[in-house]
C-alpha cells in the first residue's frame, strides 16, 4: 500500500506540470523589453503584443525595463518562473554581446530558451542633418578631415551599432568617438538634434525620421536594398564593400519551460508573422520576417554568441 501511494504521488508530480501547460494561459502574460521605449526592441514588440493576445486570448502587458546595458530586464526574466508568464523580447546584442562583455554577468545565455524570432533588421548608417556630407564617401573624406573631432552613438556599451561604429572606423579608416546612450530612443533623440554626428542602428528606430528628412540615411549595411527603403544604397553600393551589420529582436522564455507552452507562442508568433497588415508593417520599419521553428530559433542564437564574443574579444572591446 505505501508502495503504491508514493507511485501515485509521483505519477501526479509527473502530470501536474503537463496540466498546467495545457490550460496555459489562464492569466495575463508580461513580456519584458530590456530596454527604453522607442527603440527598435520596444517597436518589434509592438508589432506583435496585441495580435498576440488575441491568438492567445489573454492580454500581453509589455514592460520595458531598460538600464544596465539590457541587463535589468533580461535577468528579470532569467529569474522568472518557467511557466510561460513572464517572456522576454531580447535585442541581439544583449544576449551575443554582454556575456563576453561583462565579467560575473547575473545571467547566461544558458537561462533561456529559444521562442521564435521576431525580426531582423540590417543596421542603417545615419548622419545628423547639420553634417556637410551627401552620401557614404563624402561622410569618409570628412571623418578623415577631423579626426577624433566626430560622435557616433550607440545604444548602449557592447550594443551591435557600438560593434558596428567600431568596425566602421577600421573599414573606412576614420576615428569616430563612441558615445554610448540608454537605448535607441534617447541616441536618435540627440542624433536628430545635432549633439552625435552618426549613428549605426536598425531601421525601426530612425525609419520616420529618414523619411521626414531629420536625419540623412548613407547606406544600408546589408548585401541588398530594402523595398521599403529603395534609395538607399547598400554599403557596396556606396563604396564600403564587405561591411554587412545585422541586428535581431527574437522571443525567449526562461529555460525549464515546458516544451507545450514554447510551441504554443512559436505557433501564434510564426501566425502573427504571416499576416498581410504585420509583413507591411515590418516592411515600412525595415525590418525582415523570419519563419523559425523553436529549434532553429535556439540554435541561431547560440552561434550568435559564439560569434560576437570573437569580434568583441578580436577588437579589445570592453565595458569601460
Amino acid at each position: 500500500m505505501k508502495r503504491r501511494t508514493v507511485l501515485t504521488f509521483s505519477l501526479a508530480s509527473l502530470a501536474a506540470p503537463a496540466a498546467r501547460a495545457q490550460s496555459w494561459p489562464d492569466r495575463p502574460i508580461t513580456m519584458v523589453v530590456p530596454a527604453p521605449p522607442g527603440g527598435g526592441t520596444d517597436l518589434v514588440t509592438r508589432l506583435y503584443s496585441d495580435l498576440l493576445s488575441q491568438e492567445l486570448g489573454q492580454q500581453v502587458i509589455v514592460d520595458n525595463k531598460g538600464g544596465g546595458n539590457g541587463n535589468v530586464g533580461t535577468a528579470i526574466v532569467a529569474r522568472a518562473k518557467p511557466d510561460g508568464y513572464t517572456l522576454l523580447m531580447q535585442y541581439s546584442a544583449y544576449h551575443s554581446a554582454n556575456p563576453a562583455l561583462i565579467k560575473n554577468l547575473n545571467w547566461s545565455p544558458d537561462d533561456f530558451t529559444g521562442v521564435a524570432m521576431g525580426a531582423v533588421a540590417p543596421h542603417v548608417i545615419v548622419i545628423a542633418k547639420k553634417v556637410p556630407a551627401t552620401d557614404l564617401e563624402s561622410f569618409i573624406a570628412y571623418a578623415k578631415a577631423n579626426p577624433g573631432k566626430l560622435n557616433f552613438a550607440s545604444v548602449g556599451q557592447g550594443s551591435v551599432p557600438h560593434l558596428g561604429g567600431v568596425m566602421l572606423n577600421k573599414a573606412a579608416g576614420i576615428d569616430l568617438v563612441h558615445v554610448p546612450y540608454k537605448g535607441a530612443g534617447p541616441a536618435t533623440a540627440d542624433l536628430v538634434a545635432g549633439q552625435v554626428e552618426l549613428l549605426v542602428v536598425t531601421p525601426p528606430s530612425v525609419s520616420g525620421h529618414i523619411r521626414s528628412g531629420a536625419v540623412k540615411a548613407l547606406a544600408l549595411a546589408s548585401d541588398a536594398r530594402h523595398p521599403a527603403f529603395p534609395d538607399i544604397p547598400t554599403t557596396a553600393e556606396a563604396g564600403l564593400p564587405g561591411f554587412i551589420l545585422d541586428g535581431w529582436f527574437a522571443l525567449f522564455a526562461p529555460s525549464g519551460t515546458p516544451q507545450p507552452i514554447i510551441d504554443k507562442l512559436n505557433t501564434a508568433m510564426r501566425k502573427i508573422a504571416k499576416t498581410e497588415a504585420t509583413k507591411e508593417r515590418a516592411n515600412q520599419l525595415g525590418i525582415v520576417l523570419k519563419d523559425w521553428t523553436p529549434a532553429e530559433m535556439e540554435k541561431f542564437a547560440r552561434s550568435e554568441v559564439v560569434t560576437w564574443g570573437q569580434v568583441i574579444r578580436d577588437n579589445n572591446i570592453t565595458m569601460d
